[in-house]
């Protein structure tokens, strides 16, 4: 499978946030990347940041460590954190638009492995309830 474009990454997120701006696509999903990397690991982290744009992947493939998982609330929270002017709302809103294409640029088969690694109910962030 081959990485999708930036430009196209950016613009899904800009769709499905029904963002204003590229810019606020960017900082989503800067946000939501940096906190995703530090919750998958191994092959699957690198296989996803296979799929992603080069500046997309550093960032899932360097994020800040986390001292312990985070379950989806939590991570909504943590992203709400991270963005100014954030509500939990639009926090997970957010997270929503981004591992929403995330899953999409996977694949099926990636997106499964991947959620194995979260704990349970981040597959409705990820936009895809039946996965678990």
């Amino acid at each position: 499978m081959v990485a999708i474009r930036s430009e196209e990454f950016l613009e899904r997120i800009r769709e499905r946030g029904e963002y204003d701006t590229r810019q606020e696509a960017e900082r989503a999903a800067r946000v939501v990347l940096a906190l995703l990397g530090a919750h998958v690991v191994g092959q699957e982290r690198s296989a996803l940041a296979a799929r992603l744009p080069e500046t997309f992947a550093m960032i899932l493939l360097n994020p800040l460590p986390a001292a312990e998982p985070l379950a989806p609330e939590r991570f909504v929270r943590a992203t709400a954190a991270w963005i100014e002017g954030a509500t939990e709302e639009t926090a997970k809103w957010d997270v929503g638009a981004v591992l929403s294409v995330v899953a999409e640029a996977a694949g099926e088969d990636l997106t499964r492995r991947l959620l194995l690694q979260l704990p349970v109910g981040y597959d409705l962030l990820f936009g895809r309830p039946s996965s678990a």
